[in-house]
């Protein structure tokens, strides 16, 4: 569901990250703001006004037709508290991911492109071949995370290694440190979590049934 606009379109994306794109500009506006992005050929081939792109996991909805490469999007003053893109700055590198397509492969999980919360980056060193990043664990989404479980970090996929009362573990492969803004992340910097919404389902039903109790 695209928010940022004002208009609400049912999108769904699946964590799996087709390319980045560099942060050409972020101005602020009366509302929120508007962010540039220069698009790569092979996001850029294609989009029209309107459409939904999940911009380090948050959907937004393309504002105006793809010059040059160049993007626009509409941001409300809710995506920027909410989310870590008011943290941008010119040359930063966003994880991409177009709405997933009906008759499309589904390589990750449902990934509704609302972020719920964000996070700090505690730990990202290599270990062998691959890498191990630790992220602090906001209080509020530690009962949507199970050990081996899905989570969306900045838009990906990816599967909670180790759990612990205020930080979970996630191993990080070769190609995916290499294809998204993992390779420029640092320890520090903020990350959009959004948690599995089949989680979300089940806490609502059991509330229901139970009570809040």
């Amino acid at each position: 569901m695209a928010s940022d606009g004002g208009e609400f379109v049912e999108t769904m994306f699946t964590g799996i990250v087709e390319a980045t794109g560099e942060v050409a500009g972020l101005t602020a506006t009366a509302v929120g703001g508007v962010l540039e992005l220069e698009l790569p050929r092979s996001m850029a081939d294609g989009l029209a006004v309107g459409d939904s792109l999940a911009v380090n996991g948050c959907c937004l909805t393309l504002a105006g037709p793809v010059v040059e490469g160049r993007a626009r999007f509409d941001l409300l003053g809710e995506t920027l508290r909410r989310t870590n893109l008011g943290d941008l700055a010119a040359g930063e590198l966003v994880n991409l991911e177009r709405a997933m397509r009906a008759d499309s492969r589904f390589g990750g999980h449902f990934v509704l492109g609302h972020v719920d919360d964000t996070t700090r980056v505690l730990e990202l060193a290599p270990e062998g071949d691959n890498h191990r990043l630790v992220l602090a664990l906001p209080a509020a989404m530690a009962r949507y995370l199970v050990p081996k479980g899905s989570v969306t970090v900045d838009g990906m996929s990816l599967t909670v290694a180790q759990l612990e009362q205020d930080r979970l573990t996630i191993w990080i492969t070769p190609h995916t440190h290499r294809a998204t803004n993992l390779c420029r992340r640092s320890v520090g910097q903020r990350v959009n979590l959004e948690v599995d919404i089949l989680a979300k389902h089940v806490e609502r039903l059991l509330e229901a049934r139970l009570g809040d109790g």
